[in-house]
């Protein structure tokens, strides 16, 4: 397993992009290596005392992941250009709460497939970004820490790797054992 963690190897001198862009494939290599050992019938278990499931943690990272790398760093759409279903900024979003009730989600296997998709759409957008721009300040909503490309290039693997423990901790507090 640590294989699929590890950085690609390159031929060229890293930059900050490229910084940004192995921590993040390694941050997602660790989430799906989680995910992988969670049967879809628990997705949507909230143990006792944990305000939150795997699903509502999988549907906040692609949610997360299309605002700050395809809409704050690539400048898209991401509801308009159909990348992330609109009803994924309700459910998922920074004010949302976790429901327990599966249908009121999509299921495990569609919210797989737009997490999936969202990342397939964002690296390519932080792979082609300039070190040069990285500085640009991003207009729009303020964000709690960041302000520039960079920050929310840094901050989008920081975050994925937040969700990751939470998604770690849940797996664990179903009985399951740690995965080292």
């Amino acid at each position: 397993m640590i294989d699929s963690l590890a950085s690609p190897v390159e031929d060229r001198m890293p930059t900050h992009v490229s910084t940004f862009v192995d921590a993040l494939v390694f941050a997602r290599g660790y989430t799906i290596e989680l995910l992988d050992t969670i049967p879809a019938v628990d997705w949507f278990t909230m143990p006792a005392g944990c305000p939150s499931h795997v699903a509502w943690q999988v549907g906040h990272l692609a949610m997360a992941e299309a605002r700050l790398v395809v809409e704050r760093i690539g400048g898209r759409q991401v509801v308009d250009e159909g990348i992330l279903p609109a009803e994924y900024l309700k459910l998922y979003g920074r004010q949302s709460i976790p429901d327990p009730n599966a249908g009121n989600h999509p299921s495990p296997t569609e919210l797989r497939g737009v997490f999936d998709h969202v990342h397939e759409v964002a690296l390519p957008i932080l792979r082609e970004t300039l070190d040069a721009d990285l500085d640009t300040v991003v207009p729009g909503s303020p964000h709690r820490f960041c302000r520039t490309k960079a920050d929310y290039a840094r901050w989008v693997s920081h975050h994925e790797f937040l969700h990751s423990g939470q998604i770690g901790l849940i797996r664990r507090l179903m009985g399951n054992r740690f995965v080292w």
